[in-house]
């Protein structure tokens, strides 16, 4: 049937998610989920939607409930809130909203590939800026024109970035922002466990727009549930993208339930952070070159290069971590911050290795 869809459409590659193993007893630090579960009110709310009539009728199409709780948690109103079906559903609709085909995307490279296959997928062109050896990013991120001198259209920066776990200070964002061209998307998917955000920055230039996932932050992977922080009117004319009905019932509901329990944020959030901060000195004691992190994964090097060899030798003993190769950067192995028990096997068996 290659024959019969888009040639364009063939030719891509597309974007390959973490392993996702269905059955076994895994211990997971690949795809940087909470390994806790999301708050109690999260059950009590989806199983009031299951013993309610709710499910036989459409979800409310903008998600009303949620984008009131978020607006109130944010400082703004629930005009500048747009929901998705996890952040991936909201970076889709940015990049079919502001570059059209032949059109250019600016990312920053290492990152989040699915920028790249987003942009692929609507005829448009990628052009990736590296990072600086340290994870900084000079002024060129913020250039005018492509290197071929063509007018750029959209830049996503992943803040903290994957697989680094680097955070760019909001001040440093705001100078890129002022300097490009063209909108700019925060992507704050990991933003709930770094010390800093860039929300702030919607409210003075309208150029910029926040995503933000509860995937990770609030255990809720499961769900799909997202949103966009961006000024009014252009929330207005992203609503015209998306999907009539693009989050269900039981995301609604369970997203509304979870945001409101900021007292299981933090405890979780506290969690993570004092585990991170264990399995970044125990990584760098057994001899590793880690970065330091803001997300809930760490990135990890070797002066051996021996990374993939590592990744099979603990996927045989039924643990997955991420193994990353990422052309004209190198490889490494992104490892996301499990319980204090898994953390403690996967130390055991890497130290054994």
């Amino acid at each position: 049937m290659n024959h019969r869809v888009r040639p364009d459409l063939a030719a891509i590659a597309g974007y390959t998610p973490g392993e996702q193993p269905q059955s076994g007893d895994w211990i997971k630090l690949n795809t940087n989920e909470n390994p806790y579960a999301p708050s109690p009110e999260v059950a009590r709310a989806v199983s009031a939607v299951l013993g309610g009539r709710t499910l036989a009728k459409y979800p409310d199409p903008l998600a009303t409930r949620f984008r009131e709780r978020a607006a109130a948690l944010h400082g703004v109103d629930p005009a500048w809130i747009l929901c998705g079906n996890g952040s991936d559903d909201l970076l889709t609709i940015l990049v079919r909203s502001f570059v059209g085909e032949g059109q250019w995307l600016r990312m920053a490279y290492p990152s989040y590939i699915l920028y790249r296959t987003l942009a692929q997928l609507q005829g448009a062109r990628c052009e990736e800026h590296h990072f600086r050896p340290d994870w900084s990013l000079d002024d060129g991120f913020a250039a005018g024109n492509t290197a071929s001198g063509e007018p750029l259209c959209l830049a996503i920066l992943a803040n903290p970035n994957s697989p680094s776990g680097t955070c760019l200070p909001p001040d440093r964002v705001a100078e890129l922002a002022r300097r490009l061209p063209c909108p700019l998307v925060v992507d704050e998917a990991y933003g709930d466990f770094a010390a800093t955000h860039c929300i702030d920055l919607v409210r003075h230039d309208d150029r910029v727009i926040v995503t933000r996932s509860l995937s990770k932050s609030y255990a809720l992977a499961g769900i799909r549930f997202g949103y966009a922080v961006a000024q009014p009117q252009v929330v207005e004319q992203l609503v015209k993208m998306k999907d009539s009905y693009n989050c269900d019932a039981l995301s609604i509901a369970a997203a509304t339930a979870a945001i409101d329990d900021q007292s299981w944020l933090a405890t979780n959030r506290a969690m993570l952070l004092a585990t991170r901060d264990r399995l970044t000195v125990a990584m760098r004691a057994l001899g590793w070159q880690v970065v330091d992190s803001e997300a809930n994964f760490v990135w990890c090097t070797h002066p051996s290069g021996r990374h993939r060899p590592v990744y099979e030798a603990l996927k045989a003993r039924r643990i997955l971590v991420r193994c990353m190769d990422y052309p004209g950067w190198g490889d490494g192995l992104r490892i996301t911050v499990g319980t204090d028990a898994e953390i403690d096997t996967f130390l055991a068996t890497l130290h054994a290795l």
